[in-house]
């Protein structure tokens, strides 16, 4: 039950709201559910009212209805489907109402026209209608905070409106209401929070109106593009598709403004993984929750409780890179309710609209919620696939290289699970002696514990390393299946920083992401440090005796290393007949788990670039994005 605070009257309840906020139309429909009124006042024109009620009986299907305003210079009202002069075009405008379902008024109309309650539009008719927005806190409080707590925490805030239209308008409104006092006994007013502090005042002082109504054009119902919803909705397309969805289904919607956004978000990774398969970057729970916890910050900086379109892009761009940031832009533009509805259809923009005729006009919404902040960020799209082909069919297979970058990162990793295997064989060659003089390597617990009762302590003494290690093979899918990595090779060094590098991969031309530019993703590898000329191991016929393509590295990887040990990175540890395969060359594998690293690193390092000719380094980093 809404307090007496709200109440104009003991027969009028005014309901304060934000336009645009699906947490508010959650909050009308359950004050409009819970109490009895016969009558529900909205803040719109009533020559609005047939085109409103008319388009909302298409729902969800979504619509805009559009009234055109006069020229500037004060003219008469034109015909709405007149061909504007060039030098006119510019001052063409139109105020709209969006038929959205996440909007307050929308939402309160919907439940009165079903529950056959009569309904009154009582705002001023104005020929050019003058928007007022503020800024105001986050809808989301509504969750803790009731809505006449929230109106009253907020009223401090709400400065007073400008001399003119903005105030006409709520002196209207406020007689309007005395008028329908007088013919029904409970009505309810949705209206604007930025207005209802005035609206009381002018209905407690009973001030006059001192305009009337203007003569304004008939109102048009249009169609909105699918692909331009987004600068009609006042939510994003993706969560206004989920509050009709738990309408048409009964479930419960109270929660959307936050779990429509984990939900988008897992239909985009789903979305993302289906596409790119392979060249997925994979999207583990843990980096999910690195994410979530990314946007939070971002949207408490902007003071906000709910992060906005910007703030979530931004986000999945800097965990999880450009790729994942346009497959999720696209998912928030998906609206699941787009059947055809008997209207011509406008495409909407930034405050304007092409008409069906091609006319572009400036757009004003009759409902504004917060005021909108377009900013821009700068992602790398795919290439379309037409331009795809035209670059492979340009490839020269006689010129390959790589991207240094990428040669870095990988050195880098070859180092750290070298030094890995290292500390593995120096681990083996640990003993335990009584403390004498010095602590050594550190106390060996265990072993004093076990020999407690002498009352001795026993210290850790990890000799030198013997030995070391040139060559690291790395397996990041085993058992692999040679159909997924038709692309065997062997690339020399370039200098002497560089390891001699043997590897299975995809096929990079499948995927080309610039001209001269293809990605690929490893399978295995075999990097021989320092470098040194080899035979292609792939065509070598010393090694056809193995069976698959891990084996065909190992053995070569045996057969090439000086040193005894060699670094096996792999899920698995090796069995028996790789481990009889190093025997034969009287060699010996460290295994070192791969889930010993973190697997967003290890998904990274697996997608590299290969580039036609080194000519193309000069321009390729315009090209290569982030996986």
């Amino acid at each position: 039950m809404l307090s007496e605070f709200l109440n104009l009257s003991p027969r009028i309840t005014v309901l304060p709201i934000i336009h645009g906020s699906g947490d508010f139309a959650v909050e009308v429909r359950r004050v409009m559910l819970s109490q009895n009124f016969d009558c529900l006042a909205v803040p719109l024109p009533a020559s609005f009212q047939d085109g409103v009620e008319r388009a909302m009986e298409f729902l969800p299907s979504i619509s805009a209805v559009v009234q055109v305003e006069p020229k500037e210079w004060g003219g008469d009202v034109e015909d709405w489907q007149s061909q504007p002069s060039a030098d006119e075009e510019d001052d063409r405008a139109a105020s709209y109402v969006p038929i959205d379902p996440c909007q307050g008024v929308i939402a309160a109309l919907r439940i009165a026209m079903q529950e056959r309650m009569p309904r009154a539009f009582i705002d001023l008719e104005t020929a050019s209608f003058q928007p007022t927005a503020a800024t105001l806190p986050d809808p989301y409080a509504l969750k803790k905070v009731a809505a006449d707590k929230f109106a009253a925490a907020v009223l401090p805030a709400i400065g007073r409106l400008p001399e003119g239209q903005p105030r006409d308008r709520v002196v209207t409104m406020a007689n309007r209401l005395r008028e329908l006092e007088a013919k029904h006994k409970s009505i309810l007013f949705v209206c604007s929070m930025t207005d209802w502090p005035w609206i009381r005042e002018a209905y407690t002082e009973q001030i006059a109106p001192t305009v009337e109504d203007d003569e304004v054009e008939d109102t048009y119902i249009y169609a909105v593009d699918p692909e331009t919803l987004i600068f009609l909705l006042s939510e994003l397309p993706f969560i206004t598709s989920l509050y009709e969805r738990a309408r048409a289904e009964l479930d419960d919607d109270e929660n959307l403004s936050i779990d429509g956004i984990k939900e988008m978000l897992l239909a985009t990774r789903d979305r993302y993984s289906a596409e790119l398969k392979s060249q997925a970057r994979q999207l583990t729970p843990k980096l999910l929750s690195v994410y979530f916890q990314y946007v939070r910050n971002l949207a408490l900086v902007e003071r906000r409780m709910t992060p906005d379109l910007y703030t979530l892009v931004v986000a999945a761009q800097q965990i999880a890179g450009d790729r994942f940031a346009i497959f999720l832009t696209e998912t928030a533009r998906e609206y699941g309710y787009t059947a055809r509805i008997p209207f011509s259809a406008m495409k909407m923009g930034i405050e304007q609209a092409r008409l069906p005729d091609g006319e572009t006009v400036e757009m004003k919404n009759r409902l504004p919620g917060h005021p909108f902040s377009w900013r821009s960020c700068e992602l790398n799209p795919l290439p379309p696939k037409v331009q795809q082909q035209s670059w492979e069919t340009r490839w020269n297979p006689l010129g390959q290289c790589s991207w240094p970058p990428e040669d870095v990162a990988i050195e880098k990793f070859r180092t750290h699970v070298k030094d890995a295997a290292l500390a593995l064989i120096g681990t083996d060659l640990a003993r335990s002696e009584k403390f004498s003089a010095s602590l050594k390597d550190g106390l060996d617990i265990r072993e004093t514990l076990r020999n407690w009762h002498t009352g001795e302590l026993y210290v850790k003494v990890f000799p030198p390393t013997r030995g070391s290690l040139d060559c690291v093979v790395m397996l990041f899918d085993s058992p692999a299946d040679p159909r997924d990595y038709p692309w065997r090779t062997v690339w020399h060094a370039e200098h002497k920083e560089e390891s001699t590098l043997s590897l299975f991969a995809t096929d990079f031309t499948e995927n080309m992401v610039g001209p001269g530019i293809a990605m690929a993703t490893y399978g295995g590898a075999m990097l021989l440090f320092p470098p040194r000329p080899i035979h292609d191991i792939w065509h070598d016929p010393q090694f056809d005796f193995t069976d698959t393509l891990e084996e065909r590295l190992l053995a070569a990887a045996c057969y090439h290393s000086n040193e005894r040990h060699i670094a096996l990175l792999s899920h698995a540890p090796p069995g028996a007949g790789w481990r009889r395969l190093a025997s034969r060359h009287n060699k010996k594998l460290v295994h070192i788990p791969l889930s010993r690293f973190s697997q967003q690193t290890v998904q990274q390092l697996r997608m590299f670039h290969v580039l036609n000719g080194q000519q193309i380094r000069s321009f390729a980093a315009h090209f290569i994005r982030k996986a």
